[in-house]
């Protein structure tokens, strides 16, 4: 084959430092705004972001020539450091250590979308903790 192709659609999920409720209404356009534009800038197609004052939930479309711990903690980086420059909150933002990340079928993509984009509803009745526990032992992991 002469060519290579690679088309790997990505839900990755992480949350605040301490998991502590920092992303409220009135910032939460901002937040999703600076991921959203390093992860274009990154060469890496977002379908959503939507979240939690505590966590976020991100669809994209990894660039092939990139690792997905790379384009992580790069958009991590910088929305943190835009938040802080900003003081769009009065303490010091920080997100927690680690990720989630799981490949997603083009099958499946409907399906993920509806799930991000209705998480303000989903989260009526788990927190984002609980939610976590299952996307973990969904995908076989120990938590």
């Amino acid at each position: 084959m002469s060519h290579s192709f690679a088309k790997l659609w990505i839900h990755a999920i992480w949350s605040t430092k301490n998991r502590k409720e920092l992303i409220d209404f009135s910032i939460e356009k901002k937040v999703y705004d600076y991921i959203h534009n390093e992860l274009i800038e990154l060469g890496c197609p977002v379908r959503i972001i939507n979240g939690m004052p505590d966590h976020v939930h991100i669809l994209f479309l990894l660039n092939p020539q990139k690792s997905i711990s790379d384009v992580i903690r790069q958009a991590k980086g910088v929305s943190s450091h835009c938040i802080n420059g900003e003081n769009l909150i009065l303490e010091k933002f920080a997100w927690q250590k680690g990720y989630a990340a799981f490949a997603v079928s083009e099958s499946q993509l409907d399906l993920v979308f509806n799930y991000i984009k209705k998480q303000k509803q989903y989260h009526l009745n788990k927190d984002g903790q609980q939610e976590f526990d299952e996307f973990v032992k969904l995908h076989g992991f120990e938590n």
